[in-house]
C-alpha cells in the first residue's frame, strides 16, 4: 500500500467515525444508559475512583464524547481537566452539560485526534478515555501518544468495554452484542449501522492481558486490568516510569 493510499484510508476510515457519532450523538447519554442499565455510571465512577489516590492536578480526557467521564473527574479537585474529541456534535452536547454543572472554569473541550495530540511532551498527571480506545484509527500510535504527554510518574486509566469469558455470560452477552444491541440501538437512535459498528469493534479489541501488552510496547512500566461486572467491562490503569 501507498503512503497516498495509506492517508486515504486514514481519512475515510476517520471520517467514517465522526460521521458515525455526530449521527448518534443526539440519542448517545441515553442509549449509553439504557442498553447497559445503567452500569456504564457505575463503572465510570468507579473508574475514578482509582484515581483518587494520584491526587491529579491535570487530566486529559480523549475521545471524551459526552463528557461523562471528564465530568465525574470535577470531584477530585483537578486544577485542569480538557477533553479532546473528533465528533463535533458530542463535544456541543458535552459543552451544554459543562455549563448546565457550572464547570466551564475546570472543564474545556476541543476537537482533536487521539494518535495527533497537540500538548507538549510531559503535560498531564492523568491521560483517560472511556469507551473510546477501541475506535481509535492507530492502536498503538494513540497509546504512544497517551505515553507521551504524561509527566514521569503518570498514569493512563483507560474504561473499555471487553468479552466475557464465562458461561453463561459468554453467550448471553455475545448474543446481546449481536442481536439485541443493533435492534434496541438502531430503533432509538434510527441508525442501525452504527450499533452493528459498535459491537463489531468490542469483539475485535484485544482486552484484558493482550491490551495490557500493547500498553506495555507503548512504552509504560507497567500495566493492569481489572475487570468489571463479570468480564463485560475492564479498567485498565499503566504508569509511565
Amino acid at each position: 500500500m501507498t503512503r497516498e493510499e495509506k492517508r486515504d484510508r486514514r481519512i475515510y476510515r476517520q471520517a467514517h467515525v465522526r460521521s458515525l457519532f455526530d449521527s448518534i450523538a443526539y440519542r448517545y447519554d441515553f442509549l449509553n444508559h439504557t442498553l447497559s442499565s445503567g452500569l456504564d455510571i457505575l463503572w465510570r465512577r468507579r473508574a475514578v475512583r482509582l484515581l483518587q489516590q494520584l491526587h491529579p492536578r491535570r487530566i486529559l480526557d480523549v475521545a471524551t464524547g459526552t463528557a461523562d467521564l471528564a465530568i465525574e473527574t470535577a470531584w477530585l479537585n483537578p486544577e485542569r481537566v480538557i477533553g479532546v474529541d473528533i465528533s463535533t456534535k458530542m463535544l456541543e452536547i458535552a459543552r451544554a452539560k459543562i455549563i448546565k454543572k457550572n464547570l466551564e472554569d475546570i472543564i474545556t473541550l476541543e476537537s482533536g485526534e487521539a494518535e495527533h495530540l497537540r500538548f507538549e511532551s510531559g503535560s498531564f498527571d492523568v491521560v483517560m478515555t472511556a469507551f473510546g480506545v477501541r475506535n481509535f484509527e492507530n492502536l498503538e500510535l494513540g497509546l504512544r501518544e497517551f505515553h507521551r504527554v504524561l509527566r514521569s510518574g503518570g498514569t493512563a486509566m483507560i474504561l473499555e468495554f471487553s468479552k466475557p469469558s464465562r458461561s453463561p455470560v459468554k453467550q448471553f452477552y455475545q448474543f446481546y452484542s449481536r442481536y439485541l444491541l443493533p435492534l434496541l440501538g438502531g430503533l432509538i437512535s434510527r441508525n442501525r449501522s452504527a450499533y452493528e459498528y459498535l459491537p463489531s469493534t468490542i469483539m475485535e479489541f484485544p482486552d484484558g492481558e493482550e491490551f495490557c501488552k500493547c500498553l506495555l510496547s507503548a512504552g509504560f512500566s507497567s500495566a493492569a486490568w481489572y475487570p468489571q461486572t463479570f468480564g463485560i467491562a475492564s479498567i485498565y490503569m499503566a504508569v509511565k516510569a
